[in-house]
């Protein structure tokens, strides 16, 4: 007696395999060829579940190249450098150039690789690095130099500072590429200024500065040694000092 049930299908197989089992007319009884396809491709979607770790992790390496390449191709603040535009890696690092500067212009950008207005900004300060090349332009990155700047008291960016030779530090200010014009004026005020290098050696940042750095272990720092003028002006201005001293 011919069946009246309908073929029986697997969906998510390949029709072939179906259209064996209505061509056969037998019995729904699992062939040694339908086992093993059944086991292969259970193993298959088993495997596609659960990947194994060493699996997982061969593939990451270049999950983690490709972000490298984006990384660095999006480093806006590395680009069109000039000869005198220095990245300063370190707070001993920004003292001893500030210190060994003489008598030229420095100017310190405090930045951050996320500031829409450092970025925007940074053509300029390349075009205007290349048209001053006796100044010096200093790059901070905030972000990998936070203990720094916040000693520093560095809360706005973009945030310029101004050093020439003995006279320290002669203006600071926050610009943006709708005020570069402050930027530019302060650059040619200050660019021509007369510097008596027999005042001293380039001062650099202020002593109580050196000293909160050196306080957090950001720099090495030691006081400089008094005259033995200064000695004998601080007695006389003060003559219970020696008393002290001696007691």
């Amino acid at each position: 007696m011919a069946s009246s049930l309908n073929p029986i299908t697997f969906p998510g197989y390949p029709t072939s395999f179906n259209e064996t089992l209505i061509k056969s007319n037998r019995p729904l009884t699992p062939s040694v060829h339908a086992t093993d396809f059944l086991t292969k491709r259970s193993q298959l979607f088993s495997d596609q579940k659960g990947l194994t770790s060493s699996s997982w992790h061969a593939k990451t390496p270049i999950h983690a190249h490709a972000s490298i390449c984006v990384s660095k191709s999006m480093r806006w603040w590395e680009k069109t450098l000039k000869p005198n535009m220095i990245e300063i890696n370190s707070a001993q690092e920004l003292v001893d150039t500030l210190s060994n500067s003489g008598d030229r212009l420095v100017i310190v950008e405090f930045y951050s690789p996320g500031c829409g207005g450092c970025k925007s900004l940074h053509p300029k300060i390349c075009q205007l690095a290349e048209s001053n090349p006796n100044t010096v332009f200093l790059q901070v990155n905030y972000e990998e130099l936070k203990p720094m700047c916040h000693s520093l008291h560095i809360h706005v960016l973009p945030f310029f500072r101004f050093y020439k030779g003995s006279q320290g530090k002669l203006c600071s200010f926050s610009c943006t590429i709708a005020t570069i014009k402050k930027f530019k004026d302060a650059v040619s005020k200050h660019k021509n200024d007369a510097c008596d290098l027999n005042l001293g050696p380039a001062k650099g940042l202020e002593e109580s500065e050196l000293l909160t750095l050196c306080s957090i272990g950001q720099i090495s720092y030691h006081l400089p040694q008094k005259s033995n003028e200064e000695d004998l002006v601080l007695e006389e201005m003060n003559p219970s000092i020696n008393k002290l001293l001696l007691a």
